[in-house]
């Protein structure tokens, strides 16, 4: 992740992205929901303005595709074709948005430099003066204090999440960025757009037609080599004026999204109708005359007789006053004591990472439904009586540099007393996308054992962690105490331990020890009360 402290400049957002895990024993299928992942978030980040997370998501991305993806053994599968072509078709629209960043983060970067050197100068001044004891934060000493109350790349306030005085704010964040999503996908598809070309739009038109533009294209391939040279010139020149290339015509033919309609489907068809089914306007009407040539006219028509009782100008008769001795008092309104929050208040700070991989890296903070393992175990009671496991998908989304667990998905399973397959993983992921949902977990049941992570747990979860890295998994032992626990792998050493281990078996020993950690106390991972969670269950009605 990139840091929220001074100003990277590209040559460091450069080497940041490129500074990821990759093992080719990993399906390929799970790298391009990696893949897909990597777009989501470059699209929120880019929403709020924070260009050297979009720029290194975006390389990255394009790293990943080009320079492993496109050699992975699985490549040429049927079932990872047409993924495998969508990817590497978004990389050209990556290149000209990089291209477009760029500028930006060398000139905040260079900013930050001419300021940092002034005051540099100043101090130098002082103490050349005989000035002593300087403060920390004249010489800019105090950005790399990770305990600071910094400022993030945009100058918005960060604020902790582990802190209780924030959870109230981050609950009512969640609430209103789920109601927005719920709201704009109802607007589309109010507006005659059907869920398959929702999705066709959102992918960028390029799924389907990918292998027929392919065809037409002869050098396909040679445009696949000028990116694979571009990513190359971008890692050893991210610092120089000029950043990429304009890629090819052919590469950088961009998708033109149809316009949403401004009426809905029934207007246009009544329009329409209306259009071809009018007749033509009558001709004005000619007078009768008569033999003599005066115009037949009607004679006027009598007057109505008055109607007996009738008032001449009639009233509404009056309104009979109000008994005000026989109404009860109306009871006073309890005021809320809580002060509103403006909409702007909740789009003004981002959260700073409350936690750090063993290697260093910052993990933003994973917000977690306070309700959700209740609501999980209740789903699962009836397996659990049965002593067979259960497995759920913790989804969510991004905001303000923070992860929010939304919704709890029980896809279609198989189970046994000790594991849990998940089936019919397409409709799980297709189900993801319309919802524009994040995969940020799992969580699974321990009907009779006690509340620990088991080798397949933990070779299941690796690659949920190295699809992103505050993935988390919870374990929940309801016979046993503790009777939950949420944990994730140690990097170093547990992910890699994990990754390059070929020993067989569905249960087995590892070598190395403190293979994986607690992500909740202490962790990045922090309880939410009020925070909003919807529970779906994929799982056939004869399971339930």
């Amino acid at each position: 992740m990139a840091s929220l402290n001074a100003p990277l400049s590209v040559a460091d957002l450069v080497a940041q992205a490129g500074n990821y895990t990759y093992n080719v024993h990993i399906p390929l299928a799970s790298w391009l929901r990696t893949a897909s992942t990597m777009q989501k978030e470059a699209q929120v980040y880019e929403a709020e303005g924070n260009d050297a997370q979009t720029y290194l998501l975006l390389y990255r991305h394009a790293h990943l595709v080009l320079q492993h993806l496109q050699a992975h053994p699985d490549r040429n599968k049927p079932e990872n074709r047409r993924a495998l072509n969508a990817a590497t078709a978004t990389v050209g629209s990556d290149l000209k948005k990089l291209e477009e960043i760029a500028p930006r983060i060398k000139r905040r970067h260079e900013e930050y430099q001419e300021r940092r050197g002034r005051q540099l100068e100043a101090v130098k001044s002082l103490q050349g003066k005989g000035v002593k004891n300087l403060p920390q934060e004249l010489d800019g000493l105090s950005l790399y204090d990770r305990g600071s109350k910094r400022t993030s790349y945009d100058s918005r306030p960060t604020l902790d999440a582990r802190a209780q005085e924030n959870h109230s704010l981050a609950a009512r964040l969640a609430q209103r960025e789920v109601k927005r999503r719920d709201t704009a996908r109802r607007s589309v598809r109010q507006h005659g757009v059907s869920e398959e070309e929702e999705q066709e739009r959102r992918t960028g038109g390029t799924w389907d037609s990918w292998q027929e533009e392919l065809a037409q294209q002869g050098n396909a391939e040679d445009d696949l080599s000028n990116q694979l040279q571009e990513v190359a010139r971008l890692q050893q020149n991210g610092h120089s004026t000029s950043y990429i290339s304009h890629p090819t015509s052919q590469s950088a033919s961009a998708y033109h999204y149809p316009s949403v309609p401004h009426k809905t489907a029934q207007e246009r068809w009544s329009d329409s109708k209306q259009s071809s089914t009018t007749a033509p306007a009558r001709p004005p009407k000619e007078h009768i005359y008569r033999s003599s040539g005066t115009p037949l006219v009607p004679p006027p028509l009598p007057p109505k007789p008055p109607t007996p009782g009738r008032f001449e100008n009639p009233r509404p008769p009056p309104i009979p006053g109000k008994v005000l001795e026989s109404a009860p008092p109306l009871p006073s309104k309890v005021l809320d004591q809580r002060p509103l929050t403006p909409s702007t208040e909740l789009d003004e700070f981002t959260f700073k990472p409350t936690a750090y991989l063993e290697n260093g890296d910052p993990l933003r903070p994973v917000f977690l439904p306070s309700q959700l393992r209740q609501q999980f175990l209740s789903v699962a009671s009836s397996n659990t009586r049965l002593n067979l496991e259960t497995c759920g998908m913790l989804c969510g989304i991004l905001k303000s540099n923070a992860l929010f667990i939304t919704r709890l998905i029980v896809p279609e399973q198989t189970s046994t007393s000790d594991t849990c397959e998940t089936l019919n993983e397409e409709e799980l992921f297709d189900y993801c996308d319309k919802e524009e949902l994040m995969v940020l977990g799992w969580i699974h049941t321990h009907p009779t054992q006690t509340c620990f992570m088991s080798s397949r747990d933990l070779h299941t979860h690796v690659g949920y962690q190295v699809m992103m890295p505050e993935s988390v998994a919870i374990v929940c032992a309801p016979s046993k105490v503790p009777s939950w626990g949420c944990f994730r792998l140690t990097d170093p050493p547990g992910k890699q331990a994990i990754l390059n281990c070929t020993k067989p078996g569905i249960f087995h020993p590892h070598d190395v020890d403190n293979i994986y950690t607690e992500a909740l106390k202490p962790g990045h991972v922090v309880e939410l009360t009020n925070a909003p969670l919807e529970i779906v269950d994929m799982r056939p009605k004869k399971e339930l």
